[in-house]
């Protein structure tokens, strides 16, 4: 495969995995500052002067709430500007990878969701990001990731917190820790989204839908018991339901993914508690259980 990886979105927590996971290969990494995605004409331009082999777009408008105001940002972000991608890169012969989220779906199943199951947005923000699936697709090289609840930044980290980032941070310092009982999720650990995003590209698997969580599923209760278990700290967690902490923008109740398609391309995702173990001893938390 000549030509080298376009990433963009570079400095995100996704975008940073892929760089990473890519090291021994050429890597054109794209930030907010040096690359402005709703501008169509730059980006053509940019994937044109860069001639890759493949572009992986991991810049993403992900305000859930913020998006039930601010409508057209988040459709500019996650849908057009990544139909801008997705033709600069099949103008240029690339590959496009892109990402989704589990938030197309309803959240009414029962058992992981598979990637033919009905989308069913219930948010502007989901609808952005079916818009961006269908976009992405709609060229002969495209792919769609569906991951969830991303989570593998450094203790250090800057950008925009997730919701396992949040729950770490709360539990370290020592704050009542407020958690849901009543929404099942699969996360993601980034450097594992960013191996299977190199498996499937290096492999030549068939385009297309494929979820990429960490295996396994549990309510975001059972996440951050394991975080207390892990950190070996005193924690107060704070049981909550959907309907206790109203909030502007739909969720999911069950979300969480299946990855057999993911497996049956040959890449088997470790569970979430492997995942979170890694994350926890690489921030270098004190993980008391992983003497």
């Amino acid at each position: 495969m000549s030509g080298p990886i376009l990433v963009i979105g570079a400095a995100g927590r996704l975008g940073a995995a892929i760089v990473e996971a890519f090291a021994d290969r050429p890597v054109v990494a794209h930030t907010r500052s040096s690359l402005d995605i709703t501008d169509s004409g730059a980006v053509l331009r940019t994937v044109a002067a860069a001639a890759p082999a493949v572009v992986i777009n991991c810049a993403a408008f992900n305000y859930v709430d913020a998006a039930e105001t601010n409508p057209g940002e988040a459709l500019g972000v996650n849908a057009l500007a990544v139909r801008s991608m997705a033709r600069a890169a099949e103008s240029s012969g690339a590959t496009f990878m892109h990402y989704g989220t589990d938030f197309v779906f309803d959240g009414d199943a029962a058992q992981p969701y598979v990637e033919d199951d009905s989308p069913a947005p219930r948010s502007v923000y989901a609808a952005s990001k079916l818009l961006g699936e269908w976009f992405a697709l709609d060229v002969p090289r495209g792919y769609v990731l569906r991951v969830e609840s991303l989570f593998g930044a450094s203790r250090g980290w800057t950008g925009r917190s997730g919701t396992l980032d949040g729950i770490i941070g709360s539990l370290e310092r020592g704050d009542p820790t407020r958690v849901f009982t009543d929404r099942v999720v699969s996360p993601s650990y980034a450097p594992d989204v960013a191996l299977a995003t190199r498996h499937l590209i290096d492999s030549g698997a068939a385009p297309g839908v494929y979820h990429c969580v960490n295996s396994g599923q549990a309510t975001w209760y059972a996440v951050a018991e394991e975080c207390v278990r892990l950190l070996g700290i005193p924690a107060r967690l704070e049981p909550i339901t959907l309907e206790s902490a109203p909030l502007p923008a739909t969720r999911p109740r069950f979300c969480a993914l299946s990855n057999a398609k993911l497996a049956a391309s040959g890449f088997s995702m470790p569970t979430w508690q492997e995942a979170l173990q890694r994350w926890v001893a690489a921030r270098g938390g004190r993980a008391g259980t992983l003497q």
